[in-house]
């Protein structure tokens, strides 16, 4: 058992870093303030580089790495924030990843490659307005007739919506209850009947578009399925890695507001002193660095068992819970040792406050984690509509 990162992943990990620092500060800058998503053109700067479907198959334009690289690499881009690394959590570790693992041939060979090189940015569309965590309540019907699946309904709070250009939507597709009737398919956005809804204003999560999606006798080619009805429990198992890529935000949103308090804290001077120089900001300093690396010991942990294939439920939803709330007490304690700074939209510690209290919702509560863990430890799912 090796804590040590390798000498290949240290120089992906220094890579990363040096772009975002040179390349992202400014981008991200401009992003909280007018809440555009990052440009396309940057998105290619990204693909060039490498950065986007690094853990996708060489065969179909990704770099072939495994989970663990791109996290490492994630981590670096969020730091400067979360909206100008969304594009790689969508690309390494987002719904791009279902159709790698479920669709079929032809459909994986059509749209990764796309992923990629940056030209297609695939959002999830889950949710819809009664159909939260309670996820199999979802009511949006696609009727297969022939080589055609017709879809009807309204998704609600999809990151991506409206901007990205493909969407994973999950569907009934028979008549099956609950989970049994669930499957999914790839819906484009340029598709007839497809719309959506005014853009969300979130307290956060600036840059990351979010609106409801309207289809209207979308028709869709059979083609297009990812995963037929019966199929949700797969939908749930792509899902696992998108809770490591929400955990690594938490995770790089906490480590940032460490580095910026550690710097803060070294320079501002009360009693003609530093005030690192006092016993108590040395103890919430600590208590953040304690918080950051556990959560990161938990995220690296769940990715490096998964090896090739996907983490397991039990690592994935651990790492997100812990890392949803340790990125809450630590962004609070980075603005409180900032006092008045900290509060100033000024400088950034009050935006990781504010982004850092939306992982916990996005991508299954805190306590939706805290179910699948209870779950996992005794080997049934409970259930919670009885």
């Amino acid at each position: 058992m090796d804590f040590q990162l390798n000498e290949d992943q240290r120089a992906l990990q220094d890579t990363a870093r040096k772009f975002a620092q040179s390349e992202l500060p400014d981008l991200a800058r401009q992003i909280e303030e007018t809440s555009e998503p990052v440009p396309r053109a940057m998105r290619k700067r990204y693909a060039e580089m490498g950065f986007l479907g690094m853990n996708m198959p060489t065969e179909r334009g990704g770099l072939g790495l495994g989970h663990l690289e791109a996290l490492l690499v994630l981590e670096e881009f969020a730091k400067i924030s979360p909206a100008v690394a969304f594009p790689l959590f969508e690309a390494n570790t987002g719904p791009a990843h279902t159709v790698e693992h479920f669709a079929s041939d032809a459909l994986k060979n059509r749209i990764i490659p796309q992923v990629c090189s940056g030209d297609v940015v695939v959002a999830v569309a889950m949710s819809e307005p009664d159909a939260g965590s309670g996820l199999t309540d979802l009511k949006t019907n696609g009727r297969i007739d022939g080589d055609t699946i017709t879809l009807n309904g309204q998704k609600r709070w999809c990151s991506g919506g409206g901007h990205s250009e493909g969407y994973v939507v999950y569907c009934r597709l028979s008549d099956a209850p609950g989970a049994k009737g669930i499957g999914a398919v790839y819906v484009e956005r340029d598709m007839a009947g497809v719309s959506f809804g005014e853009r969300e204003q979130l307290m956060g999560f600036r840059g990351v578009p979010s609106a409801d999606i309207y289809f209207d006798n979308v028709e869709v080619p059979l083609d297009n399925m990812i995963v037929p009805a019966g199929g949700f429990p797969k939908l749930m198992q792509a899902f696992d890695l998108e809770r490591c890529g929400n955990a690594t935000m938490s995770l790089a949103i906490a480590q940032s507001a460490l580095d910026h308090a550690l710097e803060y804290t070294q320079e501002r001077k009360q009693f003609g002193k530093p005030i690192i120089e006092f016993q108590a900001v040395q103890m919430k300093l600590a208590e953040m660095a304690m918080k950051i690396e556990a959560s990161r010991l938990l995220i690296h942990r769940a990715a490096q068992n998964a090896a090739d294939g996907l983490p397991s439920i039990l690592d994935s939803s651990i790492g997100k819970c812990f890392a949803n709330e340790m990125v809450r007490d630590v962004a609070g304690m980075g603005l409180q040792l900032m006092g008045a700074y900290g509060y100033s939209k000024e400088y950034r510690m009050e935006q990781r406050l504010r982004d850092a209290w939306g992982w916990g919702i996005a991508g299954g509560t805190i306590d939706i984690q805290k179910t699948n863990i209870a779950s996992a430890l005794a080997g049934r799912r409970f259930n919670q509509r009885g």
